[in-house]
């Protein structure tokens, strides 16, 4: 991304045309990185020509016959077609625990459906003939959708149900079997390329013994690190890097890998023929250059051609959807040869069009590692870094799953980068327990090197510009002693001990909310530090001293973040416990110390502790309405399930109202001795706040969550244009509830009041234009 590119700007492609390009332009652009890009394009498809001829015999495709048509009348046009396969579905099997059938392998899988979707369902239908099953698929809705939906799966973790018998299968029974090599695979489905989209096929004989057949010459020879935290397929016999990978698979991965150093010689071959026409130095190292491009799809090709990636309705889910490596019952095995996902040709356009629209390449670019202890390199520079976030992530372990294959394809190619069997581990700057004797020794190495690196950074920065850095780490949940986290507390003891004072924390939009990380309480943010270099003669200050400028100081900066200075959106409230942290930090760490009532310096844990407790006020301490207030508590100790109502009596009149008063305002429902708050869902669509007499905080907040659920940013800013009066309030309760359910672990109940605030720049817009215009953009949206 950084050297390459400009090293090769501007230069011609050589490579072959595909076949496949009906006509080129006359005048293409080959600017920038566009000529590389083309030729990472030209050769991957030459690439995938050649290995096909090697292992077309693998990857046969599948015809469909009169059988497979008899009670499937969409398969009978296609009756005698021979069609490309997307994706075999597997699942591991294990030996019956019954002892009648003992002798069967069983599957272990965690769904029979393939496809969920409304119009495009799917699914596999287990036929069980005394000790034998085989399986059909079907299409259109399940009769028993509850089973299908289960699989044979009984529990969370490794908890299964004998197919045959209904016998319980527990996960110390699959972990024995697993570490005693007994763990086999049975082929469930088969996706494949149809007309009109993926058609889904029953498994076949002949499909399953293909991959029988299987025989790699080469696999990785490299063990798994004993860190249950982030590896979970050691406990079932996966130990080694090879073993994640099916026989195959490893064909696959092996072959286009050397099939990419046998391109190095047709790429230098091409490049002599061109520059005998035209002597460009531009040309030199370039067979390396486009060699790495293609051992970088080899890498992703890996994170999709592993037996890690679960079917997800539509397409292969990568093995790192998380930074773990997971343990997977039911895979979707990919087709390098289709045109649909998890294909080579998928892995070369995203390298393709990073090179042609991500990467400027406008002037030469150097990389250098260094560690950062001990680097000079930052000396007098402006700083911004992105450390290491304490144990949230094995960087380097997880790293060598892609290094066994680099290394596999570019060692002949660039010897010096690849000189180790695996990623280096020993300086690597994290807490990892396992590896450094236990948690208070990773955590004391953590702090140490930190202290070391920061001190370093803060030595040799340029003094007339604050160092920014990156901190995406969540704290953890409240306990009775409060808020806070052993990730922050180390890391930000370390960023005080080498002389930093924070000036401030601010959220920077950089995770991308998709995949898993979609509608979890995922932090969207990574945090930005502020610092700069504390005074030299910066004073010390009692506890008390320290908590009234945190009283001062907190309720300000809390109402900037959440108000949204001008110009800027507010912080959603799945960042603002972060991002919260600086003010608080800014008062603390610009003393030399807070000392304590017995004399003790004030540690990094208790200012979290209390920063966080003022947070916790600020919301706490606001006042709304009597119904809002009651539904406030009532959530807190019930959720959305109903509780007593003679609970709810002394509540309501504690906090000025009465249970019929809330259900006249329309938020509760009350009967037979129960009361329960009314889900935004449940709200009337038609509701109209100017004709409403009684409406509470609670009722305008989850009826503008209703609109923006149900409707959009644009309703919701229609709905808010007719009580503009009110948004403050609403934001407000936004925060407070999102705070609550974050604080309760609620995460799927905290998603809808972070959307909102992260939606409400947008929404106040619009409801300003619906102020200005009158009626005319509600009469757009009808």
């Amino acid at each position: 991304m950084i050297e390459i590119p400009p090293k090769h700007s501007g230069i011609t492609p050589i490579g072959p045309i595909p076949k496949s390009d009906k006509q080129l332009k006359l005048h293409n652009d080959w600017s920038k990185a566009n000529g590389l890009a083309e030729d990472v394009r030209r050769y991957g498809i030459w690439i995938k020509g050649q290995v096909y001829k090697r292992l077309e015999n693998l990857y046969p495709q599948i015809e469909i016959t009169a059988e497979e048509a008899k009670n499937r009348p969409e398969l009978k046009p296609l009756i005698g077609e021979k069609l490309t396969v997307i994706a075999w579905i597997w699942a591991r099997t294990v030996r019956s625990p019954n002892p009648a059938f003992s002798h069967v392998e069983v599957p272990l899988t965690t769904t029979f459906y393939i496809s969920s979707k409304a119009t495009r369902e799917a699914y596999i239908e287990p036929i069980i003939d005394g000790d034998k099953y085989h399986f059909v698929v079907h299409t259109g809705k399940p009769t028993d959708i509850e089973s299908v939906k289960s699989g044979t799966k009984l529990a969370r973790g490794a908890n299964f149900k004998c197919l045959l018998s209904g016998t319980p299968i527990d996960s110390k029974y699959i972990k024995s079997e697993g570490l005693a090599g007994r763990i086999g695979s049975r082929l469930l489905a088969i996706i494949t390329e149809g007309p009109k989209g993926k058609i889904y096929l029953s498994p076949t004989e002949q499909h399953e013994e293909i991959v029988r057949q299987a025989n790699p010459n080469w696999k990785p020879n490299l063990a798994l690190p004993d860190d249950p935290r982030n590896f979970w397929t050691l406990n079932y016999g996966l130990g080694n890097y090879g073993d994640l990978f099916t026989p195959r698979q490893l064909v696959a991965l092996s072959t286009f890998s050397e099939v990419i150093q046998e391109a190095r010689t047709k790429i230098d071959s091409d490049i002599a023929k061109h520059t005998e026409k035209n002597k460009d130095q531009k040309y030199n190292g370039y067979s390396e250059a486009i060699c790495v491009y293609l051992a970088l799809a080899v890498g992703r090709c890996a994170n999709y051609w592993s037996s890690l990636t679960p079917w997800g309705g539509d397409f292969i889910v990568q093995t790192f959807g998380r930074n773990a490596i997971p343990m997977i019952w039911d895979h979707a095995e990919g087709n390098p040869f289709s045109s649909s996902t998890g294909n080579w040709l998928g892995a070369i356009d995203w390298i393709n069009r990073v090179l042609k629209f991500a990467i400027p390449a406008n002037s030469p670019g150097h990389s250098t590692q260094f560690d950062a202890q001990t680097q000079t390199i930052s000396k007098n520079k402006v700083i911004s870094t992105d450390p290491p976030y304490y144990d949230n992530i094995s960087y380097s372990d997880l790293s060598d799953f892609f290094y066994i294959w680099l290394r596999h394809v570019l060692k002949p190619i660039i010897p010096e980068l690849f000189q180790t069997l695996s990623t280096p581990k020993g300086e690597e700057l994290i807490a990892q327990p396992y590896r450094q004797g236990g948690k208070e020794a990773s955590e004391t190495f953590f702090l140490n090197g930190m202290t070391i690196a920061m001190t370093n950074i803060a030595n040799q920065a340029n003094k007339a510009f604050p160092v920014t850095i990156y901190y995406a780490f969540k704290q953890s949940k409240t306990n009775e002693a409060g808020t806070a986290s052993t990730g922050w507390e180390t890391f930000l003891e370390a960023v005080l001990n080498a002389g930093f004072y924070i000036t401030g924390t601010w959220p920077l939009r950089t995770e991308r909310d998709q995949g898993l990380k979609t509608g979890t309480n995922a932090l969207a943010s990574s945090i930005i530090l502020v610092c700069r270099m504390r005074e030299s003669d910066a004073l010390s200050i009692s506890r008390r001293e320290f908590q009234r400028e945190l009283k001062e100081a907190m309720p300000e900066a809390l109402e900037d973040m959440i108000g949204g200075k001008e110009g800027m959106s507010p912080i959603a409230p799945v960042d603002l416990a972060q991002a919260a942290i600086g003010p608080g930090m800014a008062v603390f760490s610009k003393y030399e110390a807070v000392i304590e009532a017995d004399g003790q310096k004030m540690t990094v844990h208790t200012a979290l502790t209390l920063i966080n407790k003022e947070i916790d006020d600020y919301f706490g301490g606001q006042s709304f309405d009597a119904d809002t207030n009651f539904c406030i508590s009532w959530f807190e100790e019930n959720d959305w399930r109903a509780g007593q109502f003679g609970q709810a009596d002394i509540l309501s009149r504690a906090k000025g109202t009465t249970v019929d008063g809330v259900k006249e305002a329309g938020v509760i429902e009350s009967g037979a001795g129960r009361v329960r708050l009314l889900k935004y869902s449940e709200y009337p669509a038609d509701w109209d706040p100017g004709k409403d007499n009684r409406t509470p905080a609670w009722e305008s907040l989850h009826q503008l969550i209703r609109a923006i659920q149900s409707e959009g940013e644009t309703a919701a800013g229609i709905l808010l244009a007719r009580m503009p009066e009110r948004g403050e309030s609403i934001r407000q309760l936004s925060y407070r509830l999102y705070t609550l359910c974050e604080r309760n672990g609620w995460a799927e109940d905290a998603r809808p009041y972070n959307e909102l605030i992260a939606a409400w720049h947008e929404v106040e817009k619009i409801s300003h234009e619906v102020g200005h215009t009158g009626s005319q953009i509600e009469m757009n949206l009808q």
